[in-house]
């Protein structure tokens, strides 16, 4: 796609620092000794198996899910002394793409794009402006959507869209967050090797050119080292892994997808790609 010439802004992303973080859900352990810090700007892919813990941990940088022990802390806060009222502006700030996209189906492209400001405006007003949105907003939709290569979609149904349009739909949405980091859980499992890639290197574009810190999860450790510069691989629940691409050992690979007893189950919370 021939993004990645554009120059990198300094950056405005979030930083997140995760300490002696475990989770026990149900009376099972779905992340334990959890050590990891990840920079404003940074672009890193969590790569496993399906029930690993790779949602959980996003969910956890979300503040959607609480440790059961340690802290996680984002831009050098820690996320237990936040009152509800900050706890929202940061989950405001904060874009998470689900797996399932959460789009609403018999609306049009740039109303979902809309909700994506549900969480900071107040639900009333929110409403407001994806019923009738101002003539400012819309053309800021329209921007958004050209930035992610559909802007002829603006006002498509969104159940008239393929998959991968759906996806980027998805992106603009949490992009009109005014985001400060983009979580994306799975992005391109129901995609096919070519639109997937074209995905990746989509939001690594973006976010280089705005500067965001970017946390992809997925499955397909291939796509993952050609695409991000740094892999942090996640089994049972626990790091195996953090590395360059080009650092990775083939035996580390291995042992990350190899199927035996240690294999976590479903984290309990949500279904795992």
């Amino acid at each position: 796609m021939g993004h990645h010439s554009v120059a990198q802004i300094p950056s405005t992303g979030a930083a997140f620092t995760l300490r002696g973080v475990e989770v026990v859900l149900q009376g099972h352990p779905v992340l334990s000794d959890i050590e990891l810090c990840i920079g404003p700007g940074e672009q890193v892919a969590l790569v496993g198996p399906s029930g690993a813990g790779k949602t959980s941990l996003l969910r956890l940088l979300n503040a959607v899910l609480w440790p059961s022990r340690g802290e996680v802390c984002v831009d050098g806060s820690c996320l237990t002394g936040f009152d509800p009222r900050r706890l929202r502006q940061l989950r405001s700030r904060i874009g998470f793409v689900h797996q399932g996209l959460d789009l609403v189906p018999n609306l049009r492209v740039a109303q979902n794009v809309l909700a994506g400001r549900l969480g900071s405006m107040g639900f009333l007003r929110s409403v407001g402006a994806m019923l009738r949105p101002p003539r400012r907003e819309l053309l800021r939709v329209h921007e958004i959507l050209e930035r992610v290569g559909i802007p002829e979609k603006t006002f498509e149904r969104t159940d008239r869209l393929s998959g991968g349009e759906r996806q980027r739909v998805a992106i603009a949405r949490a992009l009109y967050q005014d985001a400060r980091a983009l979580l994306v859980d799975e992005p391109v499992s129901s995609l096919d090797p070519e639109r997937a890639r074209d995905t990746f290197e989509l939001l690594l574009a973006i976010t280089s050119e705005s500067g965001l810190t970017l946390i992809a999860s997925t499955h397909d450790l291939e796509l993952a080292r050609r695409c991000f510069p740094r892999l942090i691989g996640i089994r049972a629940g626990r790091i195996a892994f953090d590395r360059r691409p080009g650092e990775l050992a083939p035996e580390e690979i291995e042992a990350l997808y190899r199927l035996d007893s240690v294999e976590a189950s479903d984290d309990g919370a949500s279904r795992e790609g």
